[in-house]
């Protein structure tokens, strides 16, 4: 069975940093790609970055210079570094991973639980 584990979520004040991280574990036979999504209350879930298994990264327009996507291959965790956080930013972050399981047939969609970051004023 595949999990996607978040961390590093927080109160953070206008123009800090946090940095999220996300572990898969289980029966990995290879991840395709890795994402974060967003969602605020009341919004849609929306993208914000990916990294594939070549290591291209794409980003939503309103994070591009603020937010890095990076990966460990080794530990098959994916991270977030958030710069410059506003209050805008205040949402419950997800991680996302495309990922082909050892029992599984096809690559599949896997999500975590989601963790809360709140940018104050």
């Amino acid at each position: 069975q595949v999990q996607l584990v978040e961390s590093g979520g927080g109160l953070v004040q206008a123009g800090g940093s946090l940095r999220l991280s996300c572990a898969a574990s289980g029966s990995i036979f290879s991840i395709n790609a890795m994402g974060w999504y967003r969602q605020a209350p009341g919004k849609q879930r929306e993208f914000l970055a990916d990294i594939t298994s070549g290591g291209s990264t794409s980003y939503r327009d309103s994070v591009k210079g603020r937010f890095t996507i990076s990966k460990d291959n080794a530990k098959n965790t994916v991270y977030l570094q958030m710069n410059s956080l506003k209050p805008e930013d205040t949402a419950v972050y997800y991680c996302n991973a495309i990922i082909q399981s050892r029992i599984g047939i096809l690559p599949l969609d896997y999500w975590g639980q989601g963790t809360q970051v709140t940018v104050s004023s």
